[in-house]
């Protein structure tokens, strides 16, 4: 058998067999972080935003590919969690954007669309690094082009790409060398050859081991326990445009000449969380309105209405967040928009009120186990109903996600790199309600290097990384981003870390007491810097996060 064409329905299938590949493996996937820390999460961000990607498809599925390709890159843009989750939506954008005018596509069409994708992602990363997903997304792209030149059967093309893929991630420890330490592949070059591996069962026609339902179950229990949290810092009467509504036009040219961008334009007066996908025949429209009898008339001009569904979204929010209240709060005036608006994210409900009373006026709980995706954080740039913007990812894994959401939100957003708790408190102390937004920016990024960051948590695993030999249960002491220090008992280990990170210029010690630490530790700890660095202020905060015992910033 031999596939010379690929249209938009067999793309689906080959997507949503990819999706459930990785799902069955992001366990595995999430195993190979290089950290032994309990915060692995690539396979569980890659599998959240394929899975949003696969869920657009199965609604969008038709013949027309390049239709189908945008759906999956929308799916993606919006799903998108962590690093490797952005750079996945990254690949599909740009393979989507190559192929959107075309209804089916031969093997250089397709190598082609690889390739593309590839120049997509490595435009979307400020410092790309061999050695992880990108080069295995470059490596696998360039060998289907090579193949294409003379082979137009996709299912050789295909063969060749997962083969070529499966090499490159073999030899992704020897461009990155804490891999090569650890032993390890890289985690987010698994996860994209897993996709690989479903899309090539699909057009042999072959099964792949997977385990759906349980997947499935977990992937719901833990989108809706974020959705809940997420949700839960926003008030059912601050919803301004209060239903979710969705329609699709069947454009007759006849009856209204259409223009895809006076079309949109004229919408985005009715509402917000405007998307607008057209082709010749066929419009689809996803907005949050106030009046949707007044956006399905002027629809209606373009032609017939198909598909309507309209949601009453404070009623949703009213069952997400726990209120049960039978009717739904009536219609509130538009607010006007504050000059400054401050989105953070926090692990731990102790930094999250330590967050807003500094002047954070959105905080999403997310970090560690569960990065916030680019539509979480587009959402609470919404909440925040501000003309400016600021941004503070707390962690190096989400600040793709917040970059990627700047560039789709309507609002003028900047993102301050902040890849810590510290980090990003330091930035907020620096912040000037006063000044223009491009000087808080640099004040707000200077300031992130004017603070130290420790870290206490444990080992999930037995490994060897930076000289140090490390056992389950072990626990670490992490300095910026690197483990120094690990012992059996949890205060020798924090007692350790603030030994290497307290030097001369050192004035005040910060200590974020975690969930998994007790009062008795933090009075341990305090008696030790106060007989061994007695200059130096201590102040304590009850964090509450998870996993990490212990959090310092050293200023």
């Amino acid at each position: 058998m031999s596939i010379n064409v690929l249209d938009g329905n067999r793309f689906a299938e080959m997507i949503l067999l990819g999706a459930n590949h990785l799902s069955a493996n992001s366990k595995y996937v999430d195993a190979l972080n290089v950290f032994p820390v309990p915060d692995g999460d690539t396979g569980t961000n890659m599998n959240l935003s394929m899975s949003s990607g696969a869920k657009e498809v199965r609604n969008n599925t038709q013949g027309h590919i390049g239709k189908v390709g945008t759906a999956l890159s929308k799916g993606l843009l919006m799903g998108a969690r962590g690093n490797s989750g952005v750079i996945l939506s990254q690949l599909f954008r740009g393979f989507a954007r190559n192929i959107e005018q075309k209804s089916e596509i031969n093997g250089k069409d397709f190598a082609a669309a690889l390739e593309a994708g590839v120049e997509t992602a490595y435009k979307a990363v400020m410092k790309p690094v061999e050695g992880t997903i990108l080069t295995v997304a470059k490596d696998s792209a360039k060998k289907a082009v090579q193949v294409a030149k003379k082979q137009s059967d996709l299912i050789v093309i295909m063969e060749e790409v997962v083969k070529e893929a499966k090499a490159s991630l073999n030899r992704t420890p020897d461009l990155l060398p804490v891999l090569k330490e650890v032993g390890v592949v890289d985690s987010g070059g698994q996860g994209l050859v897993f996709v690989y591996e479903g899309f090539l069962a699909q057009l042999k026609g072959e099964s792949l081991p997977e385990n759906p339902i349980a997947q499935v179950k977990m992937e719901e229990l833990v989108s809706a326990e974020h959705h809940k949290s997420v949700q839960s810092h926003i008030q059912t009467e601050d919803i301004e445009f209060g239903y979710c509504t969705e329609f699709m036009v069947k454009l007759d040219s006849e009856k209204h000449p259409f223009s895809e961008e006076t079309f949109r334009q004229d919408l985005s007066q009715h509402g917000d969380s405007l998307l607008v996908i057209a082709d010749e025949t066929l419009v689809k429209v996803h907005i949050h309105a106030e009046h949707p009898g007044e956006v399905l008339s002027y629809g209606q001009q373009y032609g017939s209405l198909v598909n309507m569904k309209i949601e009453n979204m404070r009623e949703q929010h009213t069952a997400i967040v726990g209120d049960h209240h039978s009717e739904a709060p009536a219609p509130v005036a538009k607010k006007e928009k504050a000059e400054y608006g401050i989105v953070t994210v926090s692990m731990g409900s102790g930094i999250a009120e330590l967050f807003r009373s500094i002047g954070a006026h959105a905080v999403i709980e997310g970090g560690q186990t569960m990065n916030p995706s680019t539509e979480d954080i587009v959402s609470a740039i919404k909440q925040v109903n501000a003309k400016k913007v600021i941004v503070l990812p707390n962690n190096k894994n989400i600040i793709m996600a917040a970059e990627q959401a700047a560039e789709v939100a309507d609002e003028e957003v900047i993102v301050i790199p902040s890849k810590t708790v510290p980090q990003g408190m330091s930035a907020m102390l620096a912040f000037n309600p006063s000044a223009e937004l491009a000087d808080n920016k640099e004040a707000m990024t200077e300031a992130l290097s004017h603070v130290k960051t420790g870290q206490i948590t444990f080992a999930v695993r037995d490994t060897s990384i930076d000289g140090l030999s490390i056992e389950k249960d072990d626990f670490m002491g992490i300095f910026d981003g690197k483990i120094v220090v690990k012992d059996k008992d949890k205060v020798k280990a924090a007692q350790e870390l603030l030994t290497a990170m307290i030097d001369e210029d050192a004035e005040i010690l910060t200590i974020l007491k975690g969930e998994d630490a007790t009062q008795d530790e933090v009075a341990a700890l305090t008696e030790f810097i106060e007989s061994k660095f007695p200059d130096i202020e201590i102040e304590t905060h009850n964090g509450e996060q998870p996993l990490y015992a212990f959090i310092f910033a050293i200023e």
